[in-house]
């Protein structure tokens, strides 16, 4: 059984979509999580399912972590010792990450508690932030191997105890070139390291039909509305457009922090009649009916002032599977989805004025958009189908399962069940 450790459980859209996967493998695996997420992104009834059966850590009172601290000695040996001394003394990278990190180890040893009488192959976080410390404490505890996939934030923003944990893994996920190089400067031997892009079912999108209907362009976006999605960037390059005029509309779809501050920017530069900031999260059903309205998806990602920064959207292959050409930035993965001028273009982060050169150039380009609608399609379909793209990490997983799972893995039909509803 592989036990999988993440955030928030089915609140992030990737988590589910990896999982449904795995399960289509027949690769046994139990699904746990810090906290229930706050939304899901799935109106599918196998998401519900997913949800209902996550474990979750907390709450969990501290007289109980107590508790669980107290008879972890008794209950795991030496190995007890061991991770409480990388735990008070091994480095880190501050006080604060120190000290989080043995509020972590209480929680691995409440959870191990649960898992020691489990059948337990291996233990695998979805990030690598305090989820992962949880995760390689508790697999110490129990005398198990652990592996990772990091992302973003909990790289960078968030980074704790992460040179342990790159020593320490079994193997790691790596969801880009850049996620490889970094882990493989941090001292990761090559053959530990993995690339299982976060990719996409693409057999629930569909390129929109080719439709001249005369409409102004549609410049289509969407997303969590916070710093790293760089929504500020395309709305002042929507008004350096608008000064040349060029006549066009632009879309952002999603919600988040940012949805008044971004209203109030679109309002300070008279571009209401331009701009809609919907503050509506799209459900990952209704992806394809939003591209489906787009000309261009534009999606300009920053490396945010906190030190968070988007590794590989997923809304990116979501657009490029639904025939919509894209633009984005050079930042971490992103480069490894659009290649300039081959399957999309790409500008400098922080930049409006290229931002609004590459959008109107990509409005106005018929014969450039059908050049990348098509690379984007094939490049899409070959490395960023989840058909394909997760068979990397499966192998890991059945090799840690053994070879009584392996007769038993033959991929299943995709069920109807997951198909997008309109």
């Amino acid at each position: 059984m592989i036990h999988y450790m993440t955030t928030n459980g089915i609140g992030n859209a990737w988590v589910a979509n990896e999982l449904h996967q795995l399960d289509r493998h027949k690769i046994p695996f139990k699904l746990h999580a810090m906290r229930k997420p706050a939304e899901h992104f799935h109106a599918s009834q196998w998401a519900k399912d997913m949800d209902n059966a996550t474990n979750e850590l907390y709450p969990v009172s501290l007289v109980t972590l107590v508790i669980a601290t107290l008879a972890a000695p008794f209950l795991f040996g030496p190995r007890f010792f061991g991770a409480m001394f990388n735990a008070l003394f091994a480095k880190r990278e501050s006080m604060r990450v120190r000290v989080a990190g043995l509020y972590h180890f209480a929680v691995a040893c409440y959870w191990a508690k649960q898992l020691r009488h489990q059948n337990v192959s291996l233990i695998h976080s979805q990030w690598i932030h305090s989820g992962g410390t949880i995760t390689m404490y508790a697999a110490w505890l129990l005398n198990k191997p652990f592996s990772f996939t990091g992302h973003a934030a909990d790289l960078f923003r968030e980074r704790c105890a992460l040179q342990d944990k790159v020593d320490r893994a079994a193997f790691i996920v790596c969801i880009s070139e850049f996620h490889k190089d970094l882990f493989m400067k941090m001292g990761a031997p090559e053959d530990k390291l993995h690339i299982v892009y976060c990719g996409i079912d693409v057999s629930l999108f569909s390129p929109k039909e080719d439709k001249d209907t005369g409409e102004l362009p549609h410049i289509v976006s969407a997303g969590r509305l916070v710093d790293k999605k760089g929504f500020e960037y395309l709305i002042d390059a929507c008004g350096l457009l608008r000064d040349q005029n060029i006549e066009f509309k632009c879309t952002i779809a999603g919600s988040g922090p940012l949805e008044d501050a971004l209203k109030q920017r679109v309002k300070d530069q008279k571009l209401e009649k331009i701009v809609t900031v919907t503050g509506k999260a799209l459900k990952q059903e209704t992806i394809p009916e939003f591209m489906n309205m787009g000309d261009v998806y534009c999606l300009p990602c920053v490396w945010a002032a906190d030190n968070d920064v988007d590794g590989l959207p997923q809304m990116l292959m979501e657009a490029m599977a639904c025939g919509v050409p894209c633009i984005s930035t050079k930042l971490v993965g992103i480069p490894d989805l659009l290649v300039q001028g081959k399957t999309g273009l790409l500008v400098e982060p922080n930049d409006a004025k290229q931002l609004a050169e590459a959008m109107n150039v990509l409005m106005h380009d018929k014969q450039l958009q059908q050049t990348l609608v098509a690379n984007g399609l094939v490049h899409v379909k070959k490395q960023f189908d989840l058909d394909t793209c997760l068979e990397p990490l499966v192998a890991q997983y059945r090799t840690f399962l053994g070879s009584n799972t392996q007769n038993q893995t033959k991929q299943q039909p995709r069920s109807t069940e997951a198909k997008v509803q309109s």
